[in-house]
């Protein structure tokens, strides 16, 4: 299974940015995995940004929390994350990744991830 990310870019400090990810095997358990995305900023580590389960339920990282949104289609096997007021602070290369959909939180444990996409960069900046 491949998770395609794209729709990077860069975009002027307080400006939108909607990121995708989609999973290219057809037969892909979505319903199976809980989808998140993930960022990485030059000389810092990968963090968690925002995870959502099949059930909908969201988590989101502190400093993202009412400024990013993220979703998904069953349909089109794919997860978005909608990036609005976004700072320079938000630069960096975002991943998508998948865990299984089991009882425990989501994304708190790396380990548990099974599939990372290829990341899409982003910058915020005038």
């Amino acid at each position: 299974v491949q998770l395609q990310a794209s729709g990077g870019g860069l975009v002027q400090p307080g400006g939108s940015l909607r990121v995708s990810c989609t999973a290219s095997d057809s037969g892909f358990a979505f319903s199976r995995y809980n989808m998140g995305w993930f960022r990485q900023a030059p000389g810092k580590e990968r963090e968690f940004v925002a995870g959502i389960k099949w059930s909908w339920t969201t988590k989101y990282a502190d400093s993202v929390k009412g400024r990013f949104i993220i979703s998904r289609d069953s349909a089109k096997n794919t997860v978005y994350l909608q990036m609005n007021s976004l700072e320079p602070e938000d630069s960096a290369v975002y991943y998508c990744a998948a865990e299984p959909n089991r009882n425990w939180g989501l994304f708190e444990d790396i380990r548990r991830i099974d599939y990372w996409g290829q990341g899409t960069l982003v910058t915020v900046s005038s």
